[in-house]
């Protein structure tokens, strides 16, 4: 058992932080507050080639695995949680297609990933988060295809995607057993994307309602057998979770980052604040819960890369990044004390970014279901 990176994981490691500390870092609060998502930087990630690290070798892609992914993830959420969301979640919409898709499908819609073209991963709906088997957008069948009508929402990406991955109930009665998944080019006749939603944190990463009127889509546009889509969804959810999970790991380093640094700079009572140990006690906690995130989150990814089971560790590593996530970001808003809730200072969008870890690609109570479900069976 080995606890250390190889050459080539460190190397994309550095890369990823030196891009973020260059391109995303300085733009982050402006990002914020304009509630825009630089499209510069995902150029310049592209061309670095830190986008689709993970997409197969055969279409374009790195050929990495699901623990470089995570690598640049963790890099690029530590220089902001928005940017950094918006610039790794294609990997959420890619991996259906990299797991169920036809060859054509993967040369046609993975190559065009790998050259940068954004997706979206469609599943959400405004009447079902965490019941994922309660989505109402439904196929019909019609010769040659589908017909397809409903809508979803906080779908990331939405308005600059060029091709979705939709759930849909292909059977309504038949509950999670009656769900499909298919791939739905953006110019699709019937297709429409509301505006940006707003939100609490997170507000660099664009998130959009997505309707579907009657929207035709073609038979061999279908990821996998009617039927199912549920299985493909719970298996996409195990090998993107541990990126999610990265996501909250990139937000506690930083967290620490800003903490330790003003701890160590500022003073009270004739003493800096990291002297006093009401104060030391909060930043080693921190410390120890960005560690055992880490290791949760590398562990749940290289059980990916094994081809072994990781349904369980994907669901810990998620659950317990963002729960620590949201305790650091609290924290540091707490040692930060006024400053700390100042926009001049950069711990409160810490604080907004953080708290929708706990509840997207299936909150912190959905995950201890899973993992208590999990033991059950064990």
């Amino acid at each position: 058992m080995q606890f250390q990176l190889d050459p080539e994981q460190r190397e994309i490691s550095e890369l990823a932080r030196r891009f973020a500390e260059r391109e995303i870092v300085p733009r982050a609060a402006e990002a914020d507050r304009n509630k825009r998502f630089p499209v510069e930087v995902h150029e310049r990630a592209q061309q670095l080639g830190l986008l689709g690290v993970n997409l197969p070798e055969d279409v374009g892609g790195g050929g990495l695995g699901c623990l470089e992914l995570v690598l640049v993830t963790e890099a690029l959420c530590r220089g902001c949680l928005g940017i950094g969301t918006a610039l790794c979640v294609n990997a959420l919409a890619t991996e259906p297609i990299v797991i169920a898709g036809t060859p054509a499908q993967r040369s046609r819609y993975l190559g065009r990933a790998a050259q940068g073209a954004l997706a979206s991963f469609a599943l959400t709906e405004p009447g079902a988060g965490s019941d994922v088997a309660g989505i109402r957008t439904r196929a019909e069948r019609v010769q040659d295809g589908y017909l397809l009508s409903g809508s979803k929402i906080w779908i990331s990406n939405a308005n600059l995607a060029e091709f979705f991955v939709v759930f849909v109930k292909t059977d309504v009665a038949a509950r999670h057993r009656g769900m499909s998944a298919f791939i739905v080019p953006r110019e699709s006749e019937g297709l429409s994307v509301g505006s940006p939603l707003g939100k609490l944190g997170q507000c660099a990463a664009p998130t959009c309602e997505v309707f579907f009127d009657r929207v035709f889509v073609p038979e061999d546009h279908r990821l996998g057998d009617e039927g199912a889509g549920f299985a493909l969804a719970m298996k996409t959810f195990d090998h993107s979770r541990p990126m999610v999970a990265a996501f909250g790991v990139g937000l506690v380093e930083r967290c620490v980052d800003e903490a330790l640094a003003y701890a160590t700079q500022r003073s009270s009572m004739g003493r800096a604040l990291i002297e006093h140990q009401a104060v030391a006690h909060k930043l080693a906690e921190m410390r120890m819960k960005l560690e055992a995130a880490r290791l949760l989150t590398y562990q749940s990814a290289w059980l990916v890369d094994e081809g072994r089971p990781n349904t369980v560790q994907a669901s810990i590593a998620k659950a317990f990044a963002a729960d620590a996530a949201m305790w650091a970001a609290t924290e540091a808003v707490q040692i930060f004390g006024g400053m700390g809730y100042s926009t001049e200072y950069p711990v409160e969008k810490l604080f907004r970014d953080a708290k929708v870890l706990q509840i997207y690609e299936g909150t912190s109570e959905i995950q201890r279901n899973i993992i208590a479900r999990e033991m059950q069976r064990a």
